[in-house]
């Protein structure tokens, strides 16, 4: 059983630069059939935005997709976990900020993961349905 978030982490990382457009963004998340993307300055994380941000913040606002930035649509504040933290300690932080999916990053704030809901579903309780869900291979 796994002890610490590297254990269950995903580290194929889809980043942006902050001023690539929202519509570019969603894009990405269709073509990769994902749901959140890294937002990052160089090596620098500036945050994470997830197609529910690009929806609220971007296009029910009556923002144009095309002329927004990413960095318009992502959330101010980055919540992080590092690699080497237990399962226990992802859970809370999720649970403390209500989000389904952090950053991991290493010890000079680079990115080198994320951790998922899912994940951590798929890890402590894989035939909940949630567990069941994010194991399945995507229908796209």
């Amino acid at each position: 059983m796994a002890h610490h978030v590297r254990d269950v982490m995903t580290t194929d990382l889809v980043t942006v630069e902050p001023q690539t457009s929202v519509a570019v963004v969603a894009e990405m998340m269709r073509d990769e059939d994902i749901g959140a993307v890294l937002v990052t300055d160089g090596n620098q994380l500036r945050g994470l935005v997830t197609d529910r941000d690009l929806v609220v913040r971007s296009v029910a606002a009556g923002h144009d997709p095309a002329a927004t930035t990413v960095v318009d649509a992502c959330s101010d504040e980055v919540i992080t976990v590092g690699p080497d933290d237990d399962l226990d300690r992802a859970v809370d932080v999720m649970r403390e900020h209500s989000v389904r999916r952090v950053p991991v990053v290493d010890q000079k704030q680079h990115a080198v993961g994320v951790v998922s809901l899912g994940d951590l579903a798929i890890e402590r309780d894989p035939h909940s349905a949630l567990g069941d869900i994010s194991a399945a291979t995507p229908h796209t």
